[in-house]
């Protein structure tokens, strides 16, 4: 019977090979191999097309030597001639630094359109709850030596805030009316004061701000550039650009400050 079985089995294989079905099953085979393997390929993304810049965009360009770097004055009137916005834009400063990390409080000298909110502080337990609480609606903090011990309470949100009193700028003082009311007058450094933080963002050596509204006086903008490039430290800067809110940027020529 054995004997028999391997023959049948033969002759089977035989009449297999004889009609192609062993070819045409590998083939078979192979067919959907290739078929999965095609199925697994990840078509490349084309990419993605940049976004055509605006009709009034092109339109400045015209006025703009793009090779150029431009001395500070020179630099703040070229980009009030290339905004084109409708209301009134602002001066944005785009500052490449040489590392990450790089942050801090700055007080621009002239903030447009900005009146000083100011409170005298006499010890009032009320006034600290709210201060710890984050509600803080004033500019400048203004108080006699004996209120400085309860203010120390909450000096790590005055602080951060450049909003401790300090006596080298007189926001420690025995009179605080006569005080407040030369703050008032801006007879001081604080005149049309804004305050706000500077700082790189977190996996980049750049940081971007806000330096005014282009419809102030230009001497007004050179001199919030200058306080800010002075806080940060010219030798932490690598590249500084000008641009309005809207409208191609400029390089500013770090030499000229």
């Amino acid at each position: 019977m054995g004997k028999i079985r391997v023959a049948k089995d033969e002759l089977v294989e035989k009449l297999k090979a004889e009609l192609g079905i062993q070819e045409e099953s590998k083939s078979h085979e192979e067919s959907k191999e290739s078929e999965v393997k095609e199925s697994k390929e990840i078509k490349p993304k084309k990419p993605g097309k940049s976004k055509p810049r605006s009709k009034k965009y092109q339109e400045k360009l015209v006025d703009l030597d793009r090779s150029k770097i431009y001395p500070l004055t020179e630099a703040i009137e070229m980009v009030k001639k290339l905004s084109y916005s409708k209301f009134d834009g602002t001066l944005e400063a785009h500052i490449n630094t040489i590392q990450t990390g790089i942050r801090g409080l700055i007080t621009l000298p002239h903030a447009a359109g900005k009146k000083l909110r100011i409170l005298t502080f006499e010890g009032d337990d009320v006034v600290i709850d709210n201060i710890s609480k984050g509600k803080i609606d004033f500019d400048i903090l203004i108080t006699t030596p004996a209120g400085m011990p309860k203010l120390a309470k909450v000096a790590k949100f005055l602080g951060p805030r450049g909003l401790m009193p300090n006596p080298k700028n007189g926001t420690i003082t025995d009179d605080l009316k006569k005080a407040a009311e030369s703050f008032q007058a801006g007879k001081t450094e604080y005149e049309h004061s804004s305050k706000q933080v500077y700082k790189t963002e977190s996996k980049a050596p750049v940081m971007h701000l806000s330096l005014g509204k282009l419809n102030q006086p230009t001497e007004e903008l050179v001199s919030n550039i200058k306080i800010l490039l002075q806080t940060i430290g010219k030798t932490k800067i690598k590249k500084v650009s000008l641009s309005p809110t809207k409208g191609p940027s400029i390089r500013l020529d770090l030499g000229s400050i």
